[in-house]
């Protein structure tokens, strides 16, 4: 039988995942949104609004199950987490809920003027700093330390940012109703996948010695490594030609594979050095129950999830491959 505290953690790991692949691109859009520039600046600033409005809250299920699945699955994680990181943690809720009132208060409050526009920029402004803080949070993590400040930390929440808008903009190729437009969010894809390149190396180059090792020693380490950068790749050539549907896919699947890296390597440990898997798991009664749940609230989840995005999907319903 399945140990069920790897099934947790699984669960754990997938939960993060589909908030960085769904989330992560409405944070993107935020930071594209203060980002806006050329003579389709407005009309840029409009097209991301009109496409988080449907789904930006359901987005945040992702995170709720996340915290969840930590804080019955592995109690003591969730305690060392809440007083070893407590004031990034704070910052980072604190940022999601001001993102999230700010986008509300500038669809309600015009969408021209002073007052919609201050909005707009807060909204802008928070999209941009909390991806910063979580990647902060998860490099503290990775590195097993309380200060969520160092120089390894920065780089995570710098590298974090770039893989939202990295992923924002990629998404925003499909939603643009117009070529041109498409074109505006294509050079920003072009330009950030060339950043996020970089930063990665930048961060495997300067994590400790252990976390190098699981992410170069390891069995599965090669073929991971592979499967990301044909993924990377995939997405540049998808959207130097202008795929844009597939192109939203390999971009997925590229931050898919990094959070799955960051996952792998990190096992055994939940928090390095000294919170471990199996030290933090709650008992198997409690964990073959979360995982009972998990499942049946799945049924119900996904049917959901998908309906909303398939209804709110111009590319779906038009059948378009491109922009």
């Amino acid at each position: 039988m399945p140990d069920v505290s790897l099934l947790a953690a699984v669960a754990l790991a997938a939960s993060l995942n589909l908030y960085a692949i769904l989330g992560g691109a409405d944070f993107g859009g935020g930071m594209w949104t203060l980002l806006a520039t050329g003579p389709r600046a407005r009309l840029q600033r409009d097209t991301i609004a009109r496409v988080l409005a449907p789904v930006w809250e359901a987005n945040h299920v992702w995170l709720v199950l996340a915290i969840v699945i930590l804080f019955t699955g592995f109690p003591p994680a969730y305690a060392a987490l809440g007083t070893m990181l407590h004031v990034p943690l704070t910052l980072l809720l604190f940022g999601i809920v001001l993102r999230g009132a700010a986008f509300v208060f500038r669809a309600y409050g015009g969408s021209r003027g002073r007052p919609a526009r201050s909005w707009e920029h807060m909204f802008a402004a928070a999209s941009a700093a909390t991806p910063l803080v979580l990647g902060m949070i998860v490099g503290a993590i990775t590195e097993g330390t309380p200060s969520w400040t160092t120089p390894f930390c920065w780089l995570v929440g710098v590298f974090a940012q770039s893989l939202f808008a990295l992923l924002a903009a990629v998404y925003l190729t499909v939603e643009a109703d117009t070529p041109a437009l498409a074109d505006d969010f294509r050079a920003r894809a072009l330009i950030t996948g060339a950043c996020v390149a970089a930063l990665a190396l930048v961060v495997f180059l300067t994590s400790n010695p252990a976390v190098r090792a699981g992410l170069t020693r390891t069995a599965w380490a090669l073929p991971l490594h592979l499967a990301t950068g044909m993924s990377a790749m995939s997405v540049f050539v998808l959207v130097y030609r202008r795929t844009y549907r597939r192109a939203r896919i390999a971009a997925a699947t590229q931050v898919s594979l990094i959070v799955w890296g960051w996952a792998l390597a990190q096992y055994p440990f939940l928090i390095r050095p000294g919170v471990t898997l199996q030290s933090a798991a709650a008992p198997a009664a409690t964990l073959r129950l979360l995982l009972t749940f998990l499942v049946v609230g799945a049924l119900v989840l996904f049917p959901a999830l998908a309906y909303l995005f398939t209804v709110f999907d111009p590319a779906a319903r038009n059948g378009k491959e491109g922009a």
